[in-house]
């Protein structure tokens, strides 16, 4: 298990865009699975949307990143930050509301040098609520 505190050793994010809590398993190399607890104390519902909060769909598909930032990290690359470079086939089955918490499944389908591309999954009381395919690279 990696904690909020080793969480924040090797991403840059901060509040409030820091969005894993936790990452309950990790396989370097291979997976990683990630949580986010969401509470209606996230900035966002703020705006999104008064009277019916609903988590953004840019900030779910971010969180999985994160989650598959602390991965690659993990998995023994060296370089200051992960950054996106696509994100593909993004479907969103079911919105995500406070008192959620978001498991995030993620694996890595392919890896050349310090390009990495992964297929995400975020589930919602064991149900998926959003899937992506998405690609990454480490900067140096």
């Amino acid at each position: 298990m990696i904690d909020i505190k080793e969480i924040m050793n090797i991403l840059p994010h901060r509040y409030p865009f820091l969005l894993v809590d936790r990452i309950i398993e990790l396989k370097p190399n291979e997976k990683a699975t990630g949580i986010k607890n969401v509470t209606i104390n996230e900035p966002f519902f703020q705006g999104h949307f008064p009277g019916n909060p609903v988590m953004p769909g840019v900030l779910i598909v971010e969180a999985m990143a994160q989650v598959a930032g602390v991965l690659a990290f993990k998995s023994g690359v060296e370089g200051s930050g992960v950054l996106f470079m696509s994100i593909e086939k993004v479907k969103f089955r079911k919105p995500i509301t406070p008192g959620d918490q978001i498991v995030f499944e993620v694996n890595v389908s392919h890896r050349r040098s310090n390009v990495w591309k992964f297929n995400g999954i975020a589930k919602v009381d064991e149900k998926i609520v959003t899937e992506a395919e998405f690609t990454a690279m480490v900067t140096r």
